[in-house]
């Protein structure tokens, strides 16, 4: 099993629209796949089609067994027109009381106590965090093997991306006195961007000069992602032929590939 986390200390990047779609994707391709919402917004719960409850608060806090927190979610919710769904995927639920977590835990190794217990059931586990860093934040450092820093090609993004970037580095020097490996970047994925503005054009290409490879395709702004996240769905399930689902799949390949070099 395999832990990935998508981080960016900057609301409003596209951190749960990527979290949902990768989650959705890799399910749709025969993973056995988690989605933790680990926001107090619940936004990723919303996403898929569910109630906000506490179930990381629950599990974290409350010691609740996983099978009394963890939401199955049913294929027909994100399926491809004919293309059968041949993994699964399950989403674990947040609401508000998720902002409490970081001030009821002390062990900064709980997120990856508890989520052991999933080994064997789980292929991957992908973490959707809130803009606002916290213990909590450190706990799922803890745990994860890769990151993703999804970002829009504007200044306040790009410092909530330097931020995140600080903090992963902090606790990559705590994960080394405890003998574990380093976090895998995966990427830095630019998102909403649009073509036609010299400010993102320019702003792409000084994301490139300073990260290089690491610099994902960007994902084009496009009025039919808001238009599948109205009625809950993916938009390669909303609108399969798409360009925003050929992004959302560019998105999901990379991802796959990344997860060879994780753990």
């Amino acid at each position: 099993m395999k832990i990935i986390t998508l981080l960016n200390e900057k609301g409003g990047v596209g951190k749960t629209t990527l979290a949902t779609h990768i989650a959705a994707g890799l399910a749709v391709r025969g993973m056995r796949v988690l989605l933790v919402d680990a926001d107090p917004q619940g936004h990723a719960t919303v996403a898929l089609g569910l109630q906000k409850e506490p179930g990381l608060y629950d599990l974290l806090v409350r010691n609740v067994p996983f099978k009394s927190v963890l939401r199955v979610i049913p294929p027909k919710a994100y399926q491809v027109p004919n293309l059968a769904v041949n993994g699964q995927l399950v989403l674990l639920p947040s609401n508000v009381e998720t902002r409490n977590i970081a001030n009821s835990i002390s062990d900064s190794f709980a997120v990856a106590e508890r989520f052991r217990e999933l080994e064997g059931t789980m292929d991957l586990v992908v973490f959707d965090t809130s803009p606002t860093p916290s213990l909590l934040h450190g706990s799922i450092y803890i745990a994860t093997d890769g990151v993703l820093y999804p970002t829009t090609c504007e200044y306040l993004s790009f410092d909530g991306l330097v931020e995140s970037i600080k903090h992963r580095q902090a606790a990559e020097a705590h994960r080394k006195q405890w003998g574990l490996n380093a976090i895998e970047v995966l990427g830095i994925v630019p998102t909403m961007y649009r073509t036609k503005t010299i400010e993102h054009s320019e702003n792409l290409k000084q994301l490139r000069e300073q990260f290089g490879a690491l610099v994902w395709n960007p994902i084009s702004q496009r009025t039919i992602w808001a238009e599948a996240a109205a009625i809950r769905r993916p938009v390669f399930s909303f609108a399969p032929e798409s360009l925003a689902a050929r992004d959302a799949w560019e998105l999901v390949n990379r991802v796959q590939e990344g997860l060879a070099r994780v753990g």
